[in-house]
């Protein structure tokens, strides 16, 4: 798999020169040809040919993975071969033809332009999508058009079960059998209006809807919006306090409170981290509260060289113009809830490959799901994670810090030198951080605070220099489980940490051991 990956990078670096001087030149480029036209078809690549930029044309030879052409924004992609899933996921505009058959999920997130599939597709086609044409000239599997809001999906084959189901928008026409379409969904013949509307599309390939296609729609029943259930933190670090060394370090005692986000061996680039806390905001740039201010961010958009850049499902299309200048991205798996682990790579492939060699690659997941999201991180090999606190029952953050301790031992992220850090909702005080550091994580993320920011900054730079000295540790890696204490007996509980004056465990933390 590893190779299959090396391959993918290689092809995404290889065709961003080659469209480049393609676009110049005004000619297309051929992927999967020798110099002397003999034929070399690629095999198995994938998170390949994405964010195309506008005018650019790609013809390639082959049969490819996972998520092949997705974020198109405005060139025209031909593949002559087969594909796995996700095929022109969040396609933006331009148009992608695929001569044989796709896997699932194709034109998931779907904006605009337009998919021609040829062959036939699995299950979920039009999964989410909110715009744009996706013609299907075989069959379709189950659940077509799916989640969909927007955009029109022409299939002119059969297809499969619980076609529709979810959908708010958008129509779906079917040349073939259909069953009965899912609650939500009404089915009816199609009107001589849209036969003229599509002919524009299906003529030129020698096709044609009769009156005998169904059109599927919403009905009127259906609810526009899905609110997003609320994640909060119902109790924060309150109940647990610090508990010093043996000596304290006198006031002219070096204190190291640095940490640098780096690949693990990298000797340059990454991330320094004068205090253990990251901010989360929209962007740095052009605003006053962030001038003079060097601290890295976690941003969604215009990034610094320094800051980390946030990509979900929002994020993903646009992320291309700015993974050059930064220091490393945040990919939010909770984003994109149903995609398997290849779909997941084949994603962070398409970014990667734009970025510089010594940008880390993060991970963004919820507490409650922290296994899947530490295997993801140890299985791709990235290099750490974010672990989002709030859940949808309210988080004590107490409770957080044996889930990330045990599950970071169980799958080997410590050894490996792997971040973890974990985000709150609120602003930190100085013994939040300590805290988070003496627990295992790397840093504390949380949003970025409303008022003067340097003065925050200084505030919990000075706060951390004088904890770290009356608990005794020169450098804030130093500070372990052993410098916190459980303030009662329920937090010792959910905690594991020593109960403050029986300075141990709870019994049935030690039978874990």
């Amino acid at each position: 798999m590893r190779d299959i990956a090396n391959k993918s990078l290689k092809l995404n670096n290889d065709l961003d020169r080659y469209v480049e001087q393609a676009l110049e030149q005004g000619r297309p480029v051929k992927i999967g040809w020798g110099r002397a036209g003999d034929e070399r078809p690629k095999d198995g690549e994938f998170g390949v040919m994405t964010h195309l930029p506008e005018g650019a044309r790609v013809l390639c030879l082959g049969s490819l993975g996972d998520c092949v052409g997705a974020a198109n924004r405005g060139g025209t992609l031909t593949l002559r071969g087969d594909a796995g899933s996700m095929l022109g996921a969040f396609h933006h505009s331009g148009k992608t033809v695929v001569e044989k058959d796709v896997g699932d999920k194709a034109g998931f997130g779907m904006k605009g332009g337009e998919i021609s599939i040829h062959g036939s597709t699995g299950d979920e086609p039009g999964y989410s999508m909110t715009g744009g044409i996706l013609l299907v000239r075989g069959h379709s599997g189950d659940r077509l058009g799916c989640g969909m809001s927007g955009g029109s999906i022409v299939v002119m084959g059969s297809v499969g079960s619980e076609p529709g189901i979810g959908m708010t928008g958008g129509r779906v026409i079917i040349s073939g059998s259909c069953p009965p379409p899912p609650d939500g969904v009404e089915m009816r013949s199609i009107k001589k209006t849209e036969i003229s509307e599509f002919s524009k599309l299906l003529d030129p390939m020698g096709l044609s809807l009769n009156d005998d296609a169904l059109v599927l729609e919403p009905t009127g029943a259906v609810l526009s919006t899905v609110e997003e259930t609320e994640v909060f933190i119902s109790e924060g670090f309150e109940n647990i306090s610090l508990y010093p060394n043996e000596d304290s370090l006198s006031d002219n005692s070096p204190l190291d409170h640095y940490t640098l986000l780096v690949q693990d061996g990298a000797d340059s680039g990454g991330a320094l981290l004068k205090i253990p806390w990251i901010m989360t905001c929209e962007t740095t740039m052009g605003s006053e509260k962030w001038k003079g201010v060097d601290s890295p961010a976690i941003v969604r958009t215009k990034s610094r060289e320094n800051d980390l850049l946030l990509v979900g499902k929002n994020e993903f299309c646009d992320a291309i113009d700015h993974v050059g200048n930064c220091s490393g991205i945040v990919f939010d798996i909770t984003d994109f809830p149903g995609l398997n682990d290849a779909e997941i790579e084949g994603m962070i492939i398409s970014l990667r490959s734009r970025m510089s060699g010594n940008s880390i690659i993060l991970l963004r997941g919820r507490i409650d799901r922290i296994e899947r999201l530490f295997r993801l991180v140890m299985d791709l090999e990235l290099d750490g994670a974010v672990v989002n606190s709030a859940t949808i029952g309210g988080t004590r953050l107490a409770s957080s810090l044996p889930k990330i301790g045990l599950s970071a031992k169980a799958m080997g992220m410590s050894e490996t030198g792997k971040f973890v850090m974990i985000e709150v909702l609120q602003q930190p005080i100085a013994e939040d951080l300590i805290i988070a550091v003496a627990s295992g994580c790397t840093a504390l993320v949380s949003p970025c605070p409303d008022g003067d920011l340097s003065a925050k900054i200084n505030e919990l730079t000075v706060g951390i220099r004088e904890l770290m000295r009356e608990i005794g540790v020169d450098r804030i890696e130093r500070i372990g489980r052993r410098n916190l204490r459980a303030n009662n007996f329920d937090t010792a509980a959910i905690s594991g940490l020593r109960l403050v004056g029986y300075d141990r465990p709870l019994k049935m933390w030690l039978d874990l051991r």
